[in-house]
């Protein structure tokens, strides 16, 4: 166990708990999470002694970013404080940071003695409607209506819709987070059987260590198709399988901004990639499925995800055990 160096300061303890997180495999989005918050947080209560620091230090940073931090917000909403669940993640962030701190260095937790705020329980996302998924396929042939003075009304095809059909079926038949469609090759899709390869880390995007497979039907696999024929590399393994401006691979922040744009233009409210995903596993679990291949389907390593979506699905988790436990089934 390493001894706590005399005099180690937050603003050096900090960028080794970043690197201690990455190499245990948390992906760069979550770690800049930690950084973001950590940094923060150090900027409230100012750079000191990580040994010095006790659970009322804590308590008032929490206590004043809940009662009396008001952010500036990009959107001009000055007047909106930090949400229940921003205060929350400030509290993991920091929780996180001290269980390292306190294992590494062998000091005291202090973490422990602050209370974890409380959070309101987020409503369950409904899943699009099949009449909402055909208006958003439908909203992706055209451009909005253009009105000029000198000339009739007129619409132009979009030149993104074949890749935005393509895009939206492939993430209602997979259940893919955003991240890990935006990362596939085409090398990476089966055209034939329709299994989809999430590769594993940094590279595939795939939460945890772990890479796994899932599936595209035919309806998706054809709009795929349609779309990798109209790309001059469209038969390269190692080409993006979907593409942004200047053929570079799309990232998750265009891909957010395509289906919101889709979603506006379609009548469709709350447009997201993730519902995309919500969908995917109620339809699933309405249609039959059980939560042990959903789980696996949807790369989550524990039940626990899998069970909300039961619930909003009104499936029984009792009764999708007794189907499927092998000790029952083989009756020993």
């Amino acid at each position: 166990m390493n001894q706590r160096p005399r005099g180690l300061d937050l603003s050096k303890a900090i960028p080794g708990f970043l690197q201690y997180r990455l190499a245990e495999g948390l992906s760069p989005n979550t770690v800049s999470g930690y950084e973001r918050d950590l940094k923060f947080w150090l900027e409230r209560l100012g750079d000191r002694d990580v040994g010095q620091i006790t659970p009322a230090q804590l308590l008032d940073v929490l206590n004043s970013l809940r009662n009396g931090y008001v952010p500036r917000h990009i959107t001009g909403d000055n007047d909106r404080p930090l949400s229940d669940k921003t205060v929350y993640n400030f509290y993991v962030s920091i929780s996180a940071f001290f269980t390292w701190a306190s294992r590494e260095f062998e000091i005291p937790n202090p973490m422990k003695k602050v209370p974890r705020p409380r959070v309101p329980e987020d409503p369950p996302v409904e899943p699009f409607k099949r009449e909402d998924v055909e208006a958003l396929i439908k909203a992706c042939d055209y451009c909005t209506e253009a009105d000029t003075h000198d000339r009739r009304k007129f619409v132009m095809r979009r030149s993104t819709g074949r890749r935005d059909k393509a895009i939206l079926l492939m993430l209602l038949d997979t259940g893919l987070r955003a991240s890990e469609l935006c990362a596939l090759r085409v090398a990476d899709v089966d055209q034939k059987t329709g299994r989809v390869r999430v590769r594993a880390g940094e590279e595939g995007k795939a939460k945890g260590r772990k890479g796994r497979t899932v599936y595209a039907g035919k309806a998706a696999r054809r709009f795929l198709w349609r779309s990798l024929a109209d790309r001059e590399e469209g038969e390269d393994p190692e080409t993006p399988l979907f593409i942004g401006k200047f053929g570079r691979p799309l990232t998750r922040d265009a891909l957010r901004r395509v289906i919101a744009a889709l979603g506006e233009k379609a009548g469709v409210k709350k447009a997201h990639p993730h519902r995309f995903r919500h969908t995917f596993a109620i339809t699933y679990l309405r249609s039959g499925g059980d939560l042990f291949t959903l789980q696996r389907l949807l790369g989550h390593s524990t039940l626990e995800m899998v069970q909300h979506y039961a619930n909003v699905a009104e499936i029984d988790i009792e009764q999708a055990h007794r189907r499927a436990s092998p000790a029952d089934n083989w009756r020993l």
